[in-house]
């Protein structure tokens, strides 16, 4: 005979009732620690518009010098520089990939001492040695060709673009090596099978397939090229950043001037940032997920 408690009900349909789920009450959980980082941060940036709007910046300058004509011309040379040197860049380091990965030591070594080289010293120095190399080779010339003075030859231009290019090809070639390296090995052995040489099979079958894991970092060094090419201010070369500090010597608004390159490196870099977008989904196609 079963055992009921005074109430007439049955343990087991007192522990039931003890955990029914339909008598609690549904708390929404407090995020107290986002909710105080969220408002540390909003107010940091209150203040911080406020001290620039406040602060001894006339913003008046910024308007009339965002489109001055030299900062133009400084933004054009930027972006033209950028893409020279990013396309130099590329080439080197493609090069320079392809020997590092080939069977011939020569090369091999060849390829490792320029990364060592280039990597393994200062981006700035690289741009003062280029632009002072009439001080190594006064003369540049081939006997019975030609002859020219090297400080004809070795421009502002010619030497952030040497300098910015031939820099970059070191950092490029270890991301296409890497790319190279991504592809099955099996890729190779079936290319090798049917007869293709080498430098086809890379062109037709493994360079397209690593583009999916080159386009991304390549991408990525691209826009920090725009930024790097303001190192070429060292060497008297007309990009943006010289040029806005040429104006703020004269009208002596430093801090006017900077805003305006700042917003303009913003603008390429934000529309860069969009073709990156766009074009790791055109090379990330059928490879699962996208980011």
């Amino acid at each position: 005979m079963t055992q009921t408690h005074a109430s007439g009900a049955t343990p087991l349909k007192a522990q039931q009732a003890q955990y029914d789920l339909s008598t609690y009450k549904v708390v929404k959980r407090r995020y107290y620690g986002r909710y105080a980082s969220a408002t540390v941060i909003v107010l940091l940036l209150m203040g911080l518009a406020q001290a620039f709007a406040k602060g001894n910046i006339e913003w008046s300058f910024v308007q009339q010098f965002l489109t001055a004509q030299s900062i133009m011309f400084g933004l054009l040379n930027t972006i033209v520089m950028a893409v020279l040197a990013m396309a130099l860049g590329v080439v080197l380091g493609v090069v320079v990939a392809v020997m590092r990965m080939s069977q011939n030591p020569v090369l091999r070594y060849v390829a490792s001492g320029y990364v060592w080289l280039f990597r393994g010293t200062p981006l700035i120095l690289q741009l003062l040695l280029w632009f002072n190399l009439a001080l190594i080779f006064p003369v540049l010339s081939i006997p019975g060709l030609f002859e020219l003075k090297t400080v004809e030859v070795i421009t502002p231009f010619a030497a952030a673009l040497l300098g910015l290019g031939i820099n970059q090809g070191a950092y490029t070639s270890e991301v296409v090596r890497a790319g190279l390296l991504s592809v099955d090995s099996g890729q190779y052995e079936a290319a090798k099978s049917i007869g293709m040489p080498r430098l086809q099979a890379l062109r037709r079958i493994i360079l397209p397939q690593a583009m999916r894991i080159i386009i991304p970092p390549v991408s990525n060094e691209f826009i920090g090229m725009v930024k790097m090419t303001s190192l070429a201010s060292v060497i008297q070369y007309s990009e943006l950043l010289h040029n806005a500090q040429n104006i703020y010597y004269a009208n002596a608004r430093v801090m006017e001037l900077l805003i305006v390159a700042g917003i303009w490196y913003l603008a390429v870099v934000t529309v860069l940032t969009f073709g990156q977008s766009r074009l790791e989904l055109r090379f990330g196609r059928g490879a699962g997920k996208r980011s």
